[in-house]
């Protein structure tokens, strides 16, 4: 008489301890990350004074618009990794999307950094003391920085939330609730930029704040959520293999 056992080894437990805590690390990290991307808030304070007419003309100081282009920076770079890390998780639930949120997050930062190179080009007109000569330029230099800021920080992270909400939805890699909030949140957002390329809005308008109020919360959310819970553990990341074990006599 046979008596056949399917039941996972000592070994492959260990491999599953091993991938949990692999898996915590991972979202305690990504958590943090999308907490960084939200050090680059202070720079609508600092980058009040490089928006003046008269800035390229006096005396100001280019410290705060040194330090917003370093934070700006900072927030791209952390906008890419977010993406990086969760990869291996989110290609596990639809490969395409989890690529197509990686390239949405490089171009995000791509013209996060285009606009910081705007605003450093001002500063180097400045500290040259180009005087009214450079009026001209310093004012094409702003309106491209905003138009960019724009794209790049308006329209492209409610691209990124709608592929990242939805993946987390399918997956049930959070709360549902709080992947449908990154999927709804980005469809004002989209609808915010639209108004204020047509001129129905203005861009630092209350109308405008408002349109992002649901992907800044998903985002700080989501950081929150992945630092102190982590994902849910009941979602299945990865296959443990079983080992069969066979008792009996011939």
């Amino acid at each position: 008489m046979n008596i056949t056992i399917n039941t996972p080894t000592v070994k492959n437990i260990t491999m599953q301890k091993t991938a949990m805590s692999s898996l915590r690390k991972t979202s305690i990290f990504a958590g943090i990350l999308y907490l960084i991307t939200f050090i680059s808030i202070p720079t609508v304070a600092l980058y009040g004074s490089i928006h003046q007419p008269g800035y390229i003309t006096g005396t100001g100081s280019d410290t705060p618009t040194i330090f917003g282009g370093l934070l700006e920076i900072i927030v791209a770079l952390a906008g890419i990794s977010t993406s990086v890390v969760l990869y291996p998780i989110l290609r596990k639930q639809h490969q395409a999307a989890a690529l197509g949120l990686v390239a949405a997050r490089i171009l995000e930062a791509g013209t996060i950094f285009v606009g910081v190179a705007f605003l450093l080009s001002i500063v180097t007109l400045h500290q040259a003391q180009a005087g009214a000569n450079a009026l001209a330029a310093s004012s094409a230099l702003v309106a491209l920085y905003d138009r960019i800021f724009l794209l790049g920080q308006s329209f492209m992270p409610a691209i990124c939330d709608l592929l990242l909400g939805y993946m987390l939805y399918k997956s049930r890699l959070v709360p549902k609730g709080l992947a449908i909030i990154g999927m709804l949140g980005a469809l004002p957002l989209i609808a915010g930029y639209i108004a204020i390329m047509f001129g129905v809005i203005e861009r630092n308008s209350p109308m405008a704040g408002l349109s992002a109020v649901l992907v800044a919360l998903f985002e700080f959310s989501l950081g929150i959520w992945l630092i102190v819970k982590g994902f849910n553990s009941t979602t299945k990341t990865y296959n443990t293999p079983n080992k069969i074990i066979q008792f009996g006599r011939d």
